[in-house]
């Protein structure tokens, strides 16, 4: 048989190959694969010619592969499984059968918040899997920006231009009290309702120290912090045990778990701020990224609508 030269064959040609190797059978494969015996036979030898040899010997009763045919099929016929297995694998991931997300966010929001948005994405996709990275915001920007996670929520700096940025809800700064301390009942509570007691600071490099600071100046009320500390938590523990004030965003209320605390907004000169999902501008979203977001920002609006705290 002649060797065709500078001819290449294709997956077609070799999907039929396959069919009559396991069928036996000319009239089988085409059964199989939908197309009519004249084509498939057609497709066959247009193969042989490629390769420049007979794959099968027909017989009146059954098709067999020849010497050259056996050679072949060892070597196509499991890189078509595989072919096979990744077209499956790429569907799976579109249809959202499978697929791994990332997602970035600060402590306090990985401790809060995202956990029943994370569950309620299982509920709906449960073939997705999902990790979450509890770090500081900036280090969530330059986890975003390195591709170590599809998606970062968070309270982002200017400056970030490149990330898409999608705004989740708006978070205002609150006073944090015992439940017993008079200005739990205070309404409305205002910034200088604080003046000379003690505060509970999150350290300088905590963003939300300097909310605190400017809230503290527009009221024109010296800040003076009497403990600092570098986690949430353990500022929550001091106001429960010592009776001082903590100035934080208003969901920390979902962080107190039965301690008795008491969050109330700080109305007078309102500060708030923009919590917002985050992923890399140059870099396409992948099906499950892009759904796991959708479920995010809606679970986590609609947590944060009012009365829902």
């Amino acid at each position: 048989m002649a060797r065709g030269a500078g001819v290449k064959p294709t997956i077609r040609q070799f999907e039929c190959f396959r069919a009559v190797a396991e069928t036996g059978s000319f009239s089988r494969a085409a059964e199989r694969l939908g197309l009519s015996q004249p084509a498939l036979s057609q497709a066959v030898r247009e193969l042989e010619q490629a390769l420049g040899a007979r794959l099968f010997d027909r017989t009146t009763r059954r098709v067999e592969l020849t010497e050259a045919g056996r050679a072949f099929s060892a070597i196509v016929l499991p890189g078509l499984d595989e072919i096979d297995r990744a077209v499956e694998a790429v569907r799976d991931l579109a249809a959202l059968r499978r697929g791994l997300v990332r997602i970035a966010a600060p402590p306090l929001l990985a401790a809060t918040l995202v956990p029943a948005a994370l569950r309620e994405v299982a509920r709906i996709h449960p073939g997705i899997d999902r990790r979450l990275e509890d770090v500081a915001t900036d280090a969530i920007v330059a986890q975003l920006t390195a591709g170590h996670v599809e998606l970062g929520l968070a309270t982002f700096p200017p400056g970030t231009d490149a990330l898409t940025l999608v705004p989740v809800f708006r978070d205002r700064l609150s006073a944090v009290v015992r439940s017993d301390d008079p200005l739990a009942g205070r309404d409305p509570l205002r910034w200088r309702d604080l003046a000379d007691r003690p505060v509970v600071a999150l350290a300088r490099e905590s963003g939300l120290r300097l909310l605190t600071e400017i809230g503290f100046e527009r009221a024109g009320v010296p800040f003076r912090a009497a403990h600092e500390v570098h986690q949430i938590f353990t500022a929550l523990a001091l106001v429960a045990e010592l009776g001082a004030v903590a100035v934080l965003p208003d969901y920390v209320r979902a962080a107190f778990h039965g301690r008795p605390l008491s969050a109330r907004p700080l109305t007078d000169s309102v500060v708030d701020r923009t919590v917002a999902l985050g992923r890399l501008r140059m870099r396409a979203a992948s099906p499950a990224a892009r759904a796991v977001e959708a479920t995010l920002h809606r679970v986590l609006r609609d947590g944060m609508e009012p009365g829902s705290a």
